[in-house]
């Protein structure tokens, strides 16, 4: 999905098992990254990165969500075992990887991370990421 591009809605839970949808948070800007599959290492360190740094976006006005095909009952496990504090969608069907363009293999998400800005539309795009300085590379692009 090219920058400019009007970002499609998503839904996921959060912590407390209550829906968010991207168009909810609509006039701040959003992170929506795509991860291949919960409880994996690559996966594990990129979360927990977005996880330490979170209160670094809440005060940017920032939400994070991360997709992946994986099931909400794992989204569930995954984000209390290592104390997520955003919400994950559960893709598992792949329509939102579709609605984003994001390739997948074997049934799992390419690791793709999108910024969305305040008005809803694509701001950057980062089609290969590195889980271990993401986060804060993420959190510096969004701006002051």
């Amino acid at each position: 999905m090219p920058v400019g591009a009007p970002a499609p809605d998503l839904e996921a839970r959060d912590v407390t098992g209550q829906s968010v949808r991207l168009s909810d948070v609509r006039g701040h800007a959003a992170v929506v990254y795509f991860y291949p599959k919960d409880e994996t290492p690559g996966c594990t360190h990129e979360a927990c990165a977005f996880r330490d740094a979170f209160r670094r976006y809440e005060a940017k006005k920032i939400t994070i969500f991360g997709v992946s095909r994986d099931s909400y009952d794992s989204h569930k496990q995954f984000r209390l075992h290592y104390s997520i504090p955003f919400p994950l969608v559960a893709d598992e069907d792949g329509s939102v990887d579709r609605a984003y363009g994001v390739p997948n293999t074997l049934g799992m998400s390419k690791r793709v991370t999108f910024l969305i800005g305040a008005d809803g539309k694509v701001a950057r795009v980062w089609p290969d990421v590195d889980p271990a300085i993401h986060a804060d590379e993420v959190l510096a692009a969004a701006g002051p």
